[in-house]
């Protein structure tokens, strides 16, 4: 049996999913799980990880654990995450963790303190360390659907943006299977698009042409500051996305040596989400 964390998030979903479709028993953590959209057979049951305690009893029969860890501070992470990763290591002997391509070259990151716990207890893991989400363009969402225009920074930034599914593709190998303890795992889409070519290709999608418009940093971080509220955070996004003009994200094969599937494309995804990004009317 295994237990997913984030159960309901972007990525916990397509791996409770494709859990069952291969007959897996998995027991979903969310903290609203009545609200909770999930396949036929798969057990539901309230934990936040903010309270570790809260998360201990279910994991009571479980062979391994899809973490996903809901925390950017890494102070809180020190705390909590030291405390989740005993936790962990007690009754479980695989955890696969959702990390993040960066946290190699980031030590003082979440995501790095994170691995270093996990490493520290004993568990047999394994880290996926994507690039960008290609849901992430969500973000754009609201300004596609009212005015056809996607008003962002840094459009020549290349990124390789890689569809939830295929890693939680990647996640479930590593759940189910042998080989795949102690492995770091970067995962990123087949190819470097551009920002402004995302926005294009959302456009094709839909049906409506979608322009981009340049905006400039200081507004972009005003804007960024006022949504997310983390200084550092907006800092870094910035200065990743501007680094990418001159220099594409990477892009690997790891979905495909893992999966035997390539990864999905950026069109590809589009293609699937292109209802959200359409108005009411025209989905």
């Amino acid at each position: 049996m295994i237990l997913v964390t984030g159960a309901t998030g972007t990525v916990g979903r397509q791996v409770v999913a494709q859990l069952r479709e291969r007959g897996v028993p998995v027991r979903g953590v969310s903290r609203d799980p009545a609200a909770a959209d999930v396949p036929t057979g798969v057990e539901m049951v309230r934990g936040d990880l903010a309270d570790p305690a809260s998360v201990e009893p279910y994991l009571a029969g479980a062979d391994a654990v899809f973490l996903v860890w809901p925390f950017n501070s890494p102070e809180v992470t020190a705390d909590l995450g030291a405390r989740t990763a005993g936790m962990l290591a007690r009754h479980v002997t695989r955890v696969v963790y959702l990390s993040a391509q960066p946290a190699a070259g980031r030590p003082d990151s979440s995501w790095a303190v994170m691995e270093r716990l996990i490493e520290a207890s004993g568990a047999a893991w394994t880290f996926l360390e994507p690039t960008g989400f290609a849901t992430n363009t969500l973000m754009w969402a609201d300004q596609v659907r009212r005015e056809s225009v996607v008003r962002w920074p840094y459009g020549a930034a290349a990124r390789s943006l890689i569809h939830e599914h295929d890693i939680a593709a990647v996640a479930v190998q590593a759940l189910t299977e042998t080989g795949h303890a102690g492995r770091r795992y970067v995962l990123t889409g087949p190819e470097a698009v551009t920002q402004a070519d995302q926005a294009r290709i959302i456009g094709e999608a839909t049906g409506r042409a979608v322009r981009w418009e340049e905006l400039p940093p200081p507004e972009a971080r005003r804007q960024l500051l006022t949504a997310w509220g983390d200084p550092g955070f907006v800092d870094s996004a910035l200065a990743t996305w501007a680094g990418l003009v001159t220099r594409p994200e990477l892009v690997t094969q790891t979905v495909e040596e893992v999966t035997g599937h390539p990864a999905r494309t950026f069109r590809q995804w589009a293609a699937s989400h292109a209802d959200d990004f359409r108005p009411p009317s025209g989905r």
